[in-house]
């Protein structure tokens, strides 16, 4: 059942009876039976629990174990002594601005993102969105906005049965598999036209400022444009963008796949943040007046060029994030900056003054958007503050120059392990339990043998 776009109920207090009168009684003529309450995990996965639209409405508390934000992918849970033995709750509080039709369901219900709370009232450390909102007030304090926008990419596959085998292409309108590469090919982009009408109509309903769409350079591989936007409220777009797109793609039989390099031979999957900040009348403070670029945009660069290769593991948190950083692919191996350079890892696009920007290319399409965009943001705030000055700007090709960002998983981890940055940045205690989490991660992966070694080491060895 399809149902209508829903108002904004941002504007409601579910401490005032009036309005838990207001949303009970638009559940109760929608039909509406449950509300997905979910926040993302340190993954970017979706957790939480399902509430009956009437508890909901009537303003009902909702807890959950303070651990859950840090559930590991594998579903383990690290037993760094930062966790509390005890278990924990923290509460779950509706950002009511999010409260949309969950377009996926089989029978009315609505969704929220929710924050995650301890009982005395503070942000849970621990839960991604809240270091977002952390950074975000840095800004706030000092009278700015940061303005941000992602691209996604991502690939559409055939349904995978056997996670030992290889994904494979899906079968097209015209009864075959797409072969080649088909950058920006629009036919392409229509050979799963269902699939597409049916995301176009979830991503609307739930009010995904989407820009363009495009076919990328992998085979089935795509790739969205988020208009720009707060970073808090963006981020929750881009979670929201992704668990649409992978329950809808289930619908149709195929697989949404945000890894950062899913297919061996094809194109990586990124998230380019493209980012800029503004003062209190809404003036863009990286142009001057006469246009030119401010001592600010350089400030900010040089924060990234500092700060980001402590953060890696953010934009890269998975033993498979790292082999998307291929010299020559488009994808960055350093923190060069350029103008209108694809082979730095900072590139600023030709733009007039208003919209000057920074893009950062560094985050895979498998990094959680809200600590990617909070490490982003924070580098370049720091950048700011300590007016760091940037490097020279690349005018050649920036795969020449050395390779400035960590290589793998383990070296990764081990410069934020050791970094006087990443606490101070991010947060400590959010730093330690994701260095644990990320730890126990990799130790889950060393434990399997894979099919390279089955087949070069078992004829040989």
């Amino acid at each position: 059942m399809t149902l209508p776009a829903s108002p904004s109920w941002s504007h409601l207090n579910l401490a005032q009876d009036a309005d838990r009168a207001q949303l009970a009684a638009h559940f109760k003529a929608a039909g509406v039976r449950d509300v997905e309450c979910l926040f993302a995990d340190v993954t970017g996965y979706p957790r939480g629990k399902l509430m009956p639209a009437a508890s909901f409405a009537a303003g009902g508390e909702l807890r959950i174990c303070q651990a859950i934000p840090m559930q590991c992918v594998t579903g383990e849970y690290s037993y760094d002594p930062i966790f509390p033995d005890s278990d924990p709750d923290v509460r779950l509080v509706p950002d009511l601005a999010t409260l949309k039709p969950a377009p996926w369901a089989s029978v009315p219900r609505y969704l929220a993102v929710h924050d995650c709370y301890e009982l005395d009232g503070s942000l849970c450390e621990f839960a991604p969105r809240s270091v977002l909102q952390q950074v975000v007030a840095r800004y706030q304090a000092r009278g700015l906005r940061p303005v941000i926008a992602p691209e996604i990419e991502f690939y559409l596959t055939a349904a995978m049965t056997d996670p030992a085998q290889p994904l494979t292409y899906p079968v097209g309108r015209g009864g075959r598999p797409e072969v080649g590469q088909s950058a920006f090919s629009l036919n392409q982009l229509n050979e799963l036209a269902p699939f597409w009408d049916a995301l176009h109509a979830a991503i609307d309903g739930l009010g995904i400022r989407a820009d363009t769409w495009l076919h990328e350079v992998g085979q089935s591989q795509y790739e969205i444009n988020l208009l720009h936007g707060d970073p808090v409220a963006v981020a929750d777009q881009a979670f929201l963008f992704k668990t649409a797109a992978r329950e809808i793609a289930l619908q149709h039989g195929l697989n949404a796949v945000f890894m950062a390099k899913p297919i061996s031979g094809q194109a990586g999957s990124s998230m380019h943040l493209h980012q800029s900040v503004v003062d209190a009348q809404g003036r863009n403070i990286f142009s001057q007046a006469d246009g030119s670029a401010s001592e600010a945009f350089f400030h900010y660069l040089g924060g990234l060029q500092a700060y980001t290769p402590d953060l890696a593991l953010i934009y890269a948190p998975s033993v498979n994030a790292y082999r998307r950083y291929v010299a020559g692919s488009q994808a960055p191996i350093n923190v060069a900056w350029g103008h209108d350079n694809r082979t730095t890892g900072l590139r600023v696009p030709d733009s007039p003054p208003a919209a000057r920007r920074v893009e950062n290319r560094l985050a895979g399409a498998d990094a959680n958007p809200y600590l990617a965009m909070a490490a982003t943001l924070a580098a370049g705030l720091a950048g700011i503050d300590e007016r760091l000055p940037p490097s020279e700007p690349v005018q050649g090709n920036g795969y020449d120059l050395a390779r400035g960002l960590p290589r793998t998983f383990s070296t990764a981890h081990d410069q934020m392990a050791h970094s006087e940055h990443a606490p101070r940045l991010l947060g400590e205690r959010f730093v330690r339990g994701y260095l644990a989490v990320k730890a126990l991660e990799h130790d889950h992966y060393l434990n399997e043998v894979s099919a390279w070694e089955r087949r070069y080491l078992l004829p040989q060895a």
